[in-house]
């Protein structure tokens, strides 16, 4: 008797091979494909060592291999995501590095190369500062260069300073020092294109404006030892200074509705005696022997100083809508190591080493001054205080005037250890000045309003095809007439919210989503209550 089953057995194995044939291409075509990217964006956790699980950090997209020392990178991106992800890498190295990078913290190095200009090539430098003409012997001073420990310092681009600036007003306020910085700046930017002097008041120049034709860059100096109101002491007045903290001197601030940027440097002048007032009070003095005033010292009138300026600025700039770039820069010690009438004042001829000098005392309490009131009013600090205190060789010294020992050496000389040769070590404030541009200058790149700027610029550009054509919210918005009317903030292309400002009660706009043809029927009529709404304001 056969078997039941003979039939089929017979058969199983072409049944079976048939069956394998259907079964594959899906497998193949479907299953394995979906395997495939599941694994790509959805990668598993390898097993870790135990070993570097402990020491190692352990990012989400970073496994190790058993046994392994070596980081196997697995990115999840997709490759349509790859360029913007690398873009985007590299753009928080880049702000890594500026974070990173302390100015405050090096040390100054031989350096062959030397300054980008000399005492005969730059006719802006004040005589008293222009060492090498009145024959300083000792040029080593000229052959160092600052270099902070966490990142690189460039030199000097003279060029790139102007393109920055172009079409814009810098001006240096405050006391000697700022003029100091001002005419090394000059001396550094002369050796790309001449500056021409359009300005002067005439009392001993201490108001005075150049101009780089080439870039149309003004560049100007405002005589302002204290920042504030303040009347000086004369032969013919008092023999104190007269300090109103509670006012700006306007006789840099009136102009500040011409000023792109403005760079604050005070301190020494806080050291003569004086007599403090506030409004129509007096607050006391600062060595005033013989007048019936308490004796309050000038750290804390230096801090109300800054402070009445720097929110003098931000009120005024608030209110004019004028941008105003500031950096304040922090003092600068002197090196006086005798009496200053004799010789040998200040005889250094070559920078400290590390850890022979400490910043400390009154060097140390200014700066912290500054400091603390430029970040309490989050504007930009040139933190020079440490790396100038390093340079006892870069002052004038004696040669303040020209050859001081021409007939011998005489007992009293004039010395001069608070001001710095030009060129000389103060150039170096110049150069981690244009980095804080550079600085503000990406940052203005990357910024909303510059985005949408270029979104603008790109819609009146001729499209190729109808799927790219703006859509006609952005067409209105970028309309001069618009743009003339009304006040955009914070706008962001594709634009996803935005807000108009009418004088005098600004009223937000509802946000609206980018423009898209598949997008529902709630947001197609918020755009067009939108278009309804704007129409009307224009």
């Amino acid at each position: 008797m056969g078997s039941p089953f003979k039939d089929h057995q017979s058969h199983s194995p072409s049944y079976t091979h048939s069956f394998i044939k259907k079964i594959l291409p899906y497998f193949i075509y479907v299953i394995l494909p979906i395997a495939v990217i599941r694994l790509y964006l959805y990668s598993p956790t390898l097993p870790q060592s135990p070993t570097l699980h402990n020491h190692l950090p352990q990012p989400s997209t970073v496994h190790h291999l058993p046994h392994s020392t070596t980081p196997i990178s697995i990115t999840t991106t997709t490759p349509s995501s790859s360029s913007s992800s690398k873009h985007e890498q590299e753009q928080k190295k880049t702000e890594a590095k500026e974070t990173q990078c302390d100015y405050t913290d090096g040390d100054w190095l031989p350096d062959k190369m030397g300054p980008l200009y000399n005492g005969t090539t730059c006719g802006t430098i004040k005589k008293g500062q222009n060492c090498i003409t009145h024959g300083r012997p000792d040029l080593g001073y000229l052959y160092w260069r600052w270099k902070p420990k966490q990142c690189h310092l460039p030199r000097f681009e003279p060029n790139t300073f102007l393109n920055l600036l172009r079409n814009k007003h810098i001006a240096f306020v405050g006391d000697s020092m700022a003029r100091n910085q001002l005419e090394s700046l000059l001396c550094m930017l002369a050796t790309a294109s001449h500056p021409k002097l359009v300005y002067t008041d005439g009392e001993e120049n201490k108001f005075r404006r150049w101009n780089f034709a080439s870039h149309n860059v003004n560049v100007s100096v405002y005589w302002s030892p204290f920042l504030v109101r303040g009347v000086e002491k004369s032969k013919t007045g008092p023999d104190h200074n007269q300090l109103y903290l509670d006012q700006v001197d306007e006789r840099w601030a009136a102009d500040m509705g011409k000023m792109d940027m403005v760079v604050l440097s005070v301190g020494h002048w806080f050291l003569h005696p004086a007599v403090y007032f506030e409004g129509a009070s007096a607050l006391g003095c600062h060595f005033c022997p013989g007048l019936n005033h308490t004796e309050i010292g000038f750290y804390d009138v230096l801090r109300k100083a800054i402070k009445t300026t720097l929110k003098t600025i931000t009120e005024r700039r608030g209110s004019s809508g004028n941008g105003i770039n500031v950096i304040v820069t922090t003092f600068s010690p002197a090196h006086f190591e005798g009496e200053w009438d004799k010789a040998g004042a200040c005889p250094k001829t070559k920078p400290y080493n590390k850890g022979e000098k400490n910043l400390e005392g009154m060097d140390a309490d200014m700066r912290q001054v500054e400091v603390e009131e430029v970040e309490a009013a989050k504007v930009e600090e040139l933190d020079v205080t440490y790396l100038s205190l390093m340079r006892p060789d870069g002052h004038p010294g004696p040669y303040m005037n020209p050859f001081p020992f021409a007939d011998g050496v005489k007992e009293r000389v004039q010395n001069d250890c608070v001001h710095w040769c030009l060129p000389g070590a103060i150039d170096t404030w110049n150069e981690i000045m244009l980095e804080i541009i550079k600085k503000w200058n990406r940052a203005a790149a990357n910024s909303p309003a510059k985005q949408f700027t270029l979104a603008c610029r790109n819609h009146r550009q001729p499209r190729r095809s109808p799927l790219t054509d703006p859509p006609p919210l952005l067409s209105l918005i970028c309309s001069p007439k618009f743009r003339d009317r009304h006040t955009l903030r914070n706008p962001t292309p594709p634009i996803s919210a935005f807000f108009l400002s009418t004088s005098p009660d600004p009223s937000p706009l509802p946000s609206i989503r980018s423009w898209s043809s598949d997008e529902p029927r709630f947001f197609r009529e918020k755009k067009k209550k939108l278009r309804r709404k704007t129409q009307q304001l224009l």
